[in-house]
């Protein structure tokens, strides 16, 4: 009997699954579309295909949570311009619950996305978007160092696992998506917007890039639930502004674009298979990015096969238009940016939203507005959003901000941390009795409690902030009255005589250096100097006899040329985490060997740009009048409290062919009494080149740790494709020919061996 009943469950169970695919009056088909068995292609497909014109279009454009996307006492409260908005479903909606608790944020983004899937018409679900410069761009998440903090680690597995963490708090939070990373190249600090990149250099950032992608999207597998999709951004050349302000033109050879700016990007799309790309908002050659369809479709798609959806910047379809003055209306605006492949419009009111009009009048936009619906679809069905569109909230608080996460940011700050300058006052002792002075004008709250939970009962301290550099203001900051300044500097010395040993938190705050928005807002400066009476300050403060150990705190390189002729030591930290202060304790007291280097190149002065390392050879021919011709400090620079001896170069051979590698190899020595890390770094320089070569170029590294006397044998493969750079015909060609093969502490410390890249072919 137990058999016979088995029999039949079996049976009406198969019955009633073969019913559900097949039409009778109880029992309709299930459409492709919602069987998570079948391929997206084929579920892309039909949806599409019982899509209106007008539901197309609308999972073509975003807008922001702020028009009226609200919690109130547990529910979703929305404004009537948002319910309009929603009427034909959405493509996606930027950053909802931003201003929410972690839980809170999850339980909103449930009932958003319950009311959009409800509200549509065929149960499409949209996607929430973040950004994450610091983490999770929102209230409650963990916030981790900047992306130029990631690159002063030259550890990409840590990078890796601190990008982990971001696309499991975002995802927790409801978000599917994030803003980022930022593949640009940035080479000019007067641009307000260099710590949201990786670096000056093009293979340090690609690394980067890897790691920030694979880990967002939890190496893609977790975009079905666990992970956020990553959204490279700013395609292509963005921060190579003219005159370093943000919207002026991009000016850039097609041979840098190719060899130097591409390739993050390309590998963003081929080596981790990012989910999207946004579009930048300046020009290629006078060829405005948005409308620009060798960019967006014939590099892009036809040559890297990029399958995910390209996201406009804000507002720059319509800009076309009024902006960049490339279309004659906003209908030209619109037509411009779908023909070149942008498949998703952020926030206009005045580009995308004009296509269904556009189409009726004219048919044939109907295969390209088919286009990017699709692409925006298939990121749907890849996020899983069709079959699991909601948030376990009970949840939420195992993944958001958790200890494990804290100390993940704690451990990126210690390893970023560079030691610019240390005459010997570093490492402090926290066994001797010491009263620290914790002043200047980028001090915050945390200094003093973070610094006590480390430091230890030996330790005492006094703080004093003195002046703010600026008055805060979000739009257009000013800096702080120079009589103010002046008082507070005062109140600092006075403080600062109580003192054994002076720590001198300066550089920038957040309004020195920021994003200059579109309207009413500057962020990029015409000066490089620390902004205020800054070197004023460290002056006065050497005058007390004292040590001072400068905390340089910055999101833009700063020509600090006074603190490191005064500081005793000096601590290069960008802009850590808000677990940052337990590093710089952690470090200034010898309980963490500082082991992070420069990933930008370091001026005396503004009037060196360009002055990245890897800038053609013949642009170091010359220097200026009445001045050094080097940077302040190399890229790739960074002192340890150990002492590293790196051994000659040994080759497995000196020449190569196109069919061969050879090994480079050092054996790396801690000469010193302590442990530490040491950043192995492999430069090539090509010495004859088709075209004018780079002085070197970074192109592969190794951030190795060793006890006091140990040794290590380091090795690097040099392959063909290090050595390919775009040729006389702008094609890709092989540098044959000699070769000068640099492994060492930075780009200007090194030990060096040729080598030579023959024809194996007859």
């Amino acid at each position: 009997m137990i058999n016979f009943l088995r029999k039949i469950t079996v049976l009406v169970l198969c019955v009633g699954l073969a019913s559900s695919f097949t039409t009778t009056d109880k029992q309709p088909i299930v459409e492709v579309y919602k069987q998570p068995t079948a391929s997206i292609e084929s579920r892309v497909e039909d949806l599409l295909k019982k899509m209106t014109l007008e539901e197309k279009v609308a999972q073509m454009r975003m807008f922001h949570a702020n028009k009226g996307v609200k919690f109130k006492d547990g529910k979703l409260d929305l404004s009537e311009v948002v319910q309009k908005k929603l009427k034909l479903g959405i493509g996606g909606i930027k950053n909802p619950g931003e201003h929410n608790t972690p839980e809170e944020a999850a339980e909103l983004n449930n009932q958003l996305q319950k009311y959009i899937i409800k509200n549509s018409r065929l149960g499409i679900p949209g996607f929430f978007v973040t950004e994450s410069y610091n983490g999770v761009d929102a209230e409650g998440s963990t916030s981790f160092g900047r992306p130029i903090n990631m690159s002063a680690t030259f550890n990409r597995e840590l990078v890796k696992r601190v990008y982990d963490a971001v696309g499991k708090e975002a995802r927790m939070r409801g978000l599917h998506l994030t803003h980022s990373p930022e593949a640009d190249i940035v080479r000019d600090p007067r641009f307000g917007r260099m710590s949201e990149a990786f670096s000056e250099d093009t293979y340090l950032t690609t690394q980067m890039i890897i790691s920030a992608v694979n880990g967002l999207q939890g190496d893609y597998e977790g975009l079905k639930g666990t992970h956020i999709g990553a959204v490279t951004k700013h395609f292509a050349g963005y921060a190579q502004l003219a005159g370093g302000t943000n919207f002026a033109s991009i000016e850039i050879s097609p041979r840098t674009l190719i060899d130097e700016i591409f390739p993050p990007f390309e590998a963003a799309v081929k080596e981790a298979n990012t989910l999207g790309i946004m579009a930048s908002h300046g020009d290629i050659n006078g060829v405005a990015s948005h409308a620009n369809p060798w960019l967006l479709t014939e590099v892009l798609r036809d040559q890297w096969n990029f399958e995910g959806y390209v996201v406009s910047d804000a507002n720059d379809i319509g800009r076309l238009h009024y902006f960049m003055k490339v279309a004659e209306t906003p209908d030209d605006a619109a037509l411009l940016g779908l023909l070149a492949g942008v498949d998703l419009d952020l926030y206009a009111e005045d580009a995308y939203a004009l296509l269904p009009k556009m189409a009726k009048e004219n048919p044939e936009l109907m295969q390209y507005i088919d286009r990017s619906a699709a692409r925006v679809l298939r990121t749907k069905f890849i996020l899983g959003l069709f079959e699991d569109p909601y948030i376990k909230v009970k949840k939420v608080n195992d993944v958001v901000r958790t200890e494990e996460h804290l100390e993940l940011a704690r451990e990126a700050d210690r390893e970023s941390i560079v030691l610019l300058k240390n005459n010997g006052v570093l490492p402090l002792d926290q066994n001797k009795k010491l009263k620290l002075a914790l002043v200047g004008p980028v001090l915050d709250e945390t200094v003093e409690e973070q610094f006590a939970a480390i430091v230890g009962e030996n330790v005492s301290m006094v703080s004093e902030k003195g002046f703010d550099i600026t008055n805060g203001r979000r739009g257009v900051p000013e800096l702080t009255e120079e009589k103010i300044q002046r008082e507070g500097i005062n109140k600092i010395v006075a403080t600062a005589k109580e003192a054994d040993v002076i720590v001198a938190v300066v550089g920038g705050d957040e309004f020195t250096s920021k994003e200059g928005f579109f309207t009413n807002a500057f962020g990029d400066r015409d000066s490089i100097d620390p902004a205020g009476l800054q070197d004023e300050l460290i002056l006065e403060l050497k005058k007390l006899g004292k040590p001072v150990i400068i905390v340089l705190k910055h999101r833009r390189t700063l020509s600090v040329n006074t603190f490191a002729k005064e500081a005793d030591a000096m601590l290069d930290c960008w802009d850590l985490s808000e677990e940052g202060n337990y590093a710089i304790a952690e470090v200034m007291f010898g309980l963490v060997n500082p082991s992070g280097k420069l990933p930008v190149t370091v001026p005396t002065s503004i009037g060196q740009i360009p002055f990245h390392y890897s800038q053609k050879e013949i642009n170091y021919k010359k220097g200026y009048l009445f001045a050094e011709n080097s940077p302040l400090y190399d890229f790739g620079y960074g002192l340890s409290y150990t002492q590293f001896e790196y051994s000659d170069i040994s080759l497995s051979s000196t020449e190569m062919t196109e069919d061969s590698n050879i090994t480079a190899s050092i054996t790396l020595t801690n000469k010193g009494d302590r442990k530490g890390k040491e950043t192995v770094q492999l430069y090539l320089k090509d010495l004859i080149g088709e075209v004018v070569r780079p002085m070197q170029e970074l192109k592969g590294f190794e951030k190795v740790e060793l006890a006091p006397g140990e040794s290590k044998k380091i090795s690097f493969e040099i392959t063909p494709d290090m050595l390919e750079y775009t040729g006389l015909e702008m094609k890709k060609i092989l540098g044959y020919g000699d070769f000068e093969l640099r492994i060492g502490s930075s780009s200007a410390d090194f030990k060096a061996v040729n080598f030579k890249l023959k024809s194996g072919k007859l």
